[in-house]
């Protein structure tokens, strides 16, 4: 067994695809998928299921490493950015060598900071430096560094 993918639904998958490429390293993925049909509405439950996106690599683990699977439905349920502490997935963290650095070029590529840069030490482990913030449609991230 092994972990295959985490997906991200978007109101605009080329662009969030594009940000994840440009901030992290991600890698397409090809074929983009242009998926719908009996088969795909089974599987999901959903009635008239229609999507297009696709997969991007995720940095350090190799070619054959989990991806991240960004797809844009027909009919995106759109829904408010909710807070870190709201039950359920709620971020995806990038281990980086400069947590400020990236926080940067997040910014740069349309991301924005949820709190502050922040360092402690966690005994037996080591310290780590990190801070949440968000993709250009407000899915929460975590950058970490640990020393």
């Amino acid at each position: 067994m092994r972990f295959a993918h985490t997906n991200i639904v978007s109101l605009d998958w080329k662009k969030l695809a594009d940000f994840y490429i440009k901030t992290f390293g991600c890698q397409l993925v090809p074929p983009v998928r242009k998926q719908s049909g009996p088969w795909l509405e089974k599987g999901t439950g959903l009635r008239n299921a229609s999507l297009t996106g696709a997969h991007l690599l995720l940095p350090g683990h190799g070619e054959h490493g989990p991806t991240l699977e960004i797809y844009q439905y027909t009919g995106v349920q759109t829904q408010k950015a909710l807070p870190p502490n709201h039950q359920g997935l709620r971020h995806l963290a990038f281990e980086v060598d400069d947590v400020a650095a990236t926080l940067t070029i997040l910014k740069a590529n349309g991301g924005k900071a949820c709190g502050e840069i922040t360092t402690r030490t966690v005994n037996g482990v080591g310290d780590i430096t990190f801070v949440y913030a968000s993709d250009p449609e407000d899915n929460l991230i975590e950058l970490q560094s640990w020393r």
